[in-house]
């Protein structure tokens, strides 16, 4: 029988950050780390200026209210107050979790972008028919190509990558 261990924290996890705006579109990128470097210059990368912001209590967040309309949710109180809640991107990781344990089964962290942007364009274009997605995906990979050794990391245009 093997032994489990209980891993508390980010050791040995990668990072995924999401956004979604409300009634709108998901963005996901993985991170190198979950300190306020890794996530402030995301936030400020792909939300506007004076937008509302609302967060989980993740400490990386804090410093936020001066370029925004931060509010904050505490999950140990409540999952949602007003208009205060992130039940929507909840919603997207309950999705991309399913689809990593049941779908990708095996899913490795050089591919884990490659995953969430799937995830992402199928949860920005859920309203469409699987003909229409298809469509979409077929006019996005004209004129690319992908070889074996990019796939596999082997290299990256051509030339070699570094571990």
């Amino acid at each position: 029988m093997q032994e489990r261990q209980l891993v508390r924290g980010t050791f040995g996890k990668a990072i995924v950050m999401g956004l979604l705006e409300r009634h709108g579109e998901a963005r996901v990128k993985v991170l190198t780390g979950r300190r306020r470097k890794h996530v402030a210059p995301e936030v400020v990368e792909h939300v506007e200026a004076g937008s509302h912001l609302y967060t989980d209590e993740l400490k990386s967040y804090e410093g936020l209210r001066n370029r925004y309309a931060h509010e904050v949710i505490d999950h140990t109180e409540a999952y949602v107050k007003g208009q205060i809640h992130t039940n929507g991107l909840e919603n997207f990781w309950s999705l991309f979790k399913r689809a990593l344990k049941g779908t990708y089964v095996s899913a490795e962290p050089f591919h884990l972008q490659a995953y969430a942007d799937e995830q992402c364009f199928r949860f920005n274009n859920r309203k469409l028919t699987d003909p229409e997605r298809f469509a979409i995906t077929m006019k996005q990979i004209v004129g690319r190509r992908l070889t074996y050794n990019e796939l596999t990391g082997k290299t990256e245009s051509g030339a070699e990558m570094r571990p």
